[in-house]
């Protein structure tokens, strides 16, 4: 006699923060591609209902809110007081220079990046710390972590501080079996980056193309990694249990070059 076993994987819930436009709408898509859950945080909510639109039918979610603002993430947060929820995908970020002066970046940079995931995480964490079994926290940090680029201090700082943040989670949350973990991104193609392409293209006054094959050659696979490519990592992250306290470098090996 012949027994058949069928096996079913649970679905999980993820809330990714920045999920309305590239890596987070890719992280998005992966994950309910697998069949998980997805609440989707942002400030646009037009562009939260377009990365709705492109995902597996489930019971996914969106959440207006600003990680840089505590009573607004604390809203978000009411929404979901009986949801159970798997992990927490920290990837709300901006980019660009900043200089020292009147317009001066820093603040602005380092409120989104560093605090804003400070805020995000420890607001939902509760939600967390609630459900059973192992739990995740992937933060979205750079490769400019890890070197050093002019004009892009307060990037580079805000970007190395998550790493600090993300180690020391994962020592203090370790015992409630949450493992925290970054990735760190280099050149992904995205509307960002190729908003940024341009706007160094156009700075030392040659075409995007042109600098884009300036760029490329200090990556040693001379190619920008796909939005697809992050979520193919993020979502092994999040069904893994022994990996905590790592900065996973996801750059098509440009820190080799460092």
């Amino acid at each position: 006699m012949t027994i058949f076993y069928t096996f079913t994987l649970m679905s999980k819930t993820y809330i990714i923060s920045g999920a309305g436009s590239g890596i987070g709408r890719a992280i998005a898509q992966k994950l309910s591609a697998n069949g998980d859950t997805c609440i989707l945080l942002g400030r646009t909510e037009a562009n939260l209902q377009q990365t709705l639109s492109t995902l597996n039918k489930g019971n996914h979610q969106i959440i207006i809110a600003d990680i840089r603002s505590k009573e607004s993430l604390q809203t978000g947060f009411e929404k979901l007081s009986n949801t159970t929820i798997n992990g927490l995908i920290a990837n709300s970020g901006i980019g660009g220079e900043n200089q020292w002066g009147e317009n001066d970046r820093w603040a602005e940079i380092i409120d989104t990046n560093l605090t804003g995931t400070y805020n995000f995480v420890n607001t939902f964490l509760p939600l967390l710390r609630e459900t059973e079994g192992t739990k995740q926290i992937l933060v979205t940090s750079s490769v400019l972590a890890r070197l050093g680029v002019p004009n892009y201090a307060a990037y580079c700082a805000s970007k190395a501080g998550l790493l600090g943040l993300m180690r020391s989670w994962a020592t203090q949350f370790a015992s409630e079996s949450i493992l925290v973990n970054a990735i760190c991104p280099g050149w992904v193609d995205t509307d960002m980056a190729q908003q940024g392409l341009q706007g160094i293209a156009d700075g030392i006054g040659i075409s995007k193309q042109e600098f884009y094959e300036i760029a490329m050659q200090s990556v040693p696979l001379r190619r920008m990694t796909q939005p697809e490519e992050i979520a193919d990592l993020v979502a092994y992250l999040m069904t893994q249990s022994s990996i905590t306290g790592q900065a996973i470098d996801i750059n098509c090996g440009a820190v080799m070059n460092s």
